[in-house]
């Protein structure tokens, strides 16, 4: 894999080229900024790429700021590790934006991944389709990660209901208990198909379940056309996708700002 092509046609075509992904959303594209507008506070507001440079970075900074503010939204600005000017997380700090733990870019080629992973024995998994699935997967995702998914709740709710060709979620029981549950978003017009919310429960780390769960979303893509796996990894989770044959091309760093 050519790393440096494929980090290009990332952010190409899910950056600077980026469609809404919810209903009532939209795409704004002011000076070099794009930014995604949800259709509400609960939905996910950002900027998602910038072509900035140290004369018009603070002026683009103080429009976003102003642009969700006169929303009332909380929002995101999504900075990667090799976005311009060098100094623009210190920028978004001293304009008041919090940073959270930066992440790794990784990526893979679906066709050099081994797509043949079972579920440990006694775990089955389960297509989440309609509500009583989110409810199980939401249950997974406050287990795993100790957070309220009122939000993941909502999106996931919604993606199902407006364009559940773009979503495929899982969640792997043993017997009746969600035990790891993950999902997979589907960009239409893109290589790249997006794993998220890979998260198992204290008591079945270390088990298999999470290769499991990126090899039923790897085949799942591969029958829908997708060349490209990519995904935003933890310290933790970077090591096992590595093993699995994901590259790492870059970092990303949350910086989020509350009106």
């Amino acid at each position: 894999m050519d790393h440096a092509a494929v980090l290009a046609r990332y952010d190409q075509e899910l950056r600077e080229g980026a469609r809404p992904d919810g209903p009532g959303a939209r795409i704004e594209r002011v000076g070099g900024v794009v930014r995604h507008v949800g259709a509400g506070a609960r939905d996910w507001n950002g900027v998602l790429w910038s072509a900035l440079d140290e004369q018009d970075a603070d002026a683009a900074i103080a429009g976003q700021i102003a642009r969700f503010g006169a929303l009332g939204h909380a929002f995101e600005w999504k900075l990667y590790g090799h976005d311009r000017p060098a100094d623009l997380g210190q920028r978004l700090s001293a304009a008041g934006f919090t940073p959270e733990p930066t992440e790794t870019l990784m990526v893979a080629e679906i066709a050099d991944l081994a797509l043949d992973v079972p579920p440990p024995e006694g775990v089955r998994l389960r297509a989440v389709t309609d509500a009583a699935g989110v409810d199980a997967l939401v249950a997974v995702h406050e287990r795993a990660f100790g957070a309220d998914g009122s939000r993941l709740r909502h999106r996931v709710l919604a993606q199902l209901a407006a364009a559940p060709e773009t979503l495929v979620a899982v969640v792997a029981l043993a017997g009746d208990e969600p035990v790891s549950a993950a999902r997979m978003d589907l960009p239409p017009g893109t290589d790249f198909a997006g794993l998220w919310g890979g998260g198992t429960v204290a008591a079945w780390r270390g088990r298999g379940l999470y290769r499991a769960l990126v090899a039923h979303r790897a085949r799942a893509a591969a029958e829908r056309g997708y060349r490209h796996l990519h995904v935003d990894a933890s310290d933790l989770s970077r090591p096992i996708l590595e093993r699995l044959g994901f590259a790492p091309l870059t970092t990303t760093t949350p910086y989020t700002y509350e009106p």
